[in-house]
């Protein structure tokens, strides 16, 4: 099976890359960008017409779309996930490849869900800022190209690659740099959201399933289990070995983060920060610190409000996939690489 990977060199695509490469019977050519792409080409510049010539040369059976961009503007966020998906849709169905399409989207599309609830396929979308937006716009576009195709859409990725500047890479980041200042106490903010998180090496497998198999429509990808950020933080100090204090900056009154009560991991106990102060901005203390204590604010930019957990049934029923990476595990490998940072 000859598959066509757009995106290989993104933070999604390369563990998909990593995975397809492994089935012997996948023949991989990767399209994108970088310089490490098979053949460069950018699809938000890129016409359907050069794609659809491109694609009627390799022929492929399957074509995976990875490709996409979580920052900027709203132009930005439009030009890379959504007009890029039109060209591509565009190409498809000029071509006589008649090849199937996956397309990676995002919980973003859906927006803020009620507390204690999952969301299911069938949920009514309701994006909370332009790139849950910009994603929506391009799952309709699939859906709507009359393809053979598939839109999974993935929850909170984490494990090994983890931008540095997601939530959970800044935690970690903020973390070793406690460490290796020696502050006992670590204040942190924006802990109070509680999202699905889903390990990449997972996703990968449920891309490979979804190019294999004859499902159409949208499919969540999660691990089926909201985790409290707070939670995360404190099996984070327990995998990276940090004795000192986590305090919450901005949670309720009464609430503590404390890796001794959230993790099973035996240390000190430590209590909420609470003020009537808003909560600062990314690495802007709420004062100034003394020598021991390291202070930085984790807001969740996804506009998806304080709660996402996955319905996942339609991904076990109809590819025959289930999550098996634990949440430590990601979390381990997201500690790996920011303590070999220098």
């Amino acid at each position: 099976m000859r598959v066509l990977l757009i995106g290989a060199g993104g933070y999604l695509g390369r563990f998909v890359a990593d995975r397809l490469l492994a089935d012997p019977a996948v023949q991989l050519t990767a399209l994108g960008r970088g310089d490490d792409a098979d053949v460069r080409f950018d699809l938000a510049t890129g016409s359907p017409g050069a794609l659809t010539r491109f694609l009627d040369a390799v022929h492929p059976g399957v074509v995976v779309n990875c490709a996409g961009t979580t920052r900027g503007g709203a132009r930005d966020l439009t030009r890379h996930n959504t007009v890029a998906v039109a060209t591509v849709c565009e190409a498809l169905r000029r071509s006589g490849c008649g090849a199937r399409l996956v397309q990676i989207g995002c919980s973003a599309e859906y927006g803020p869900s009620q507390p204690n609830s999952s969301t299911a396929e069938d949920a009514v979308p309701r994006p909370g800022g332009p790139y849950g937006v910009s994603k929506l716009a391009a799952t309709e576009l699939v859906l709507g190209s009359g393809l053979d195709a598939v839109v999974l859409r993935v929850f909170s990725p984490a494990g090994p690659g983890t931008p540095a500047g997601s939530p959970l890479g800044r935690l970690a980041e903020a973390m070793r740099r406690a460490m290796q200042a020696g502050d006992g106490e670590l204040k942190l903010g924006g802990l109070g959201v509680q999202r699905d998180f889903v390990d990449v090496r997972d996703v990968a497998r449920a891309v490979h399933a979804a190019s294999l198999s004859a499902a159409q429509g949208v499919i969540n990808i999660g691990s089926g289990r909201a985790v409290r950020l707070r939670d995360a933080a404190g099996v984070l100090a327990r995998v990276a070995g940090y004795s000192g204090v986590l305090n919450e900056l901005d949670g309720p009154p009464g609430a503590h983060l404390a890796h001794s009560g959230h993790s099973g991991h035996g240390g000190h106990a430590g209590h909420t920060a609470h003020t009537p102060h808003p909560r600062p901005a990314i690495g802007h203390p709420r004062g100034e610190p003394d020598h021991h204590t390291a202070s930085v604010a984790f807001p969740y930019p996804d506009g998806c409000g304080s709660w996402q957990q996955a319905d996942v049934r339609t991904a076990r029923d109809r590819l025959g996939w289930r999550p098996r990476i634990n949440l430590e595990e990601s979390l381990a490998d997201i500690w790996m690489e920011a303590a070999c940072r220098i």
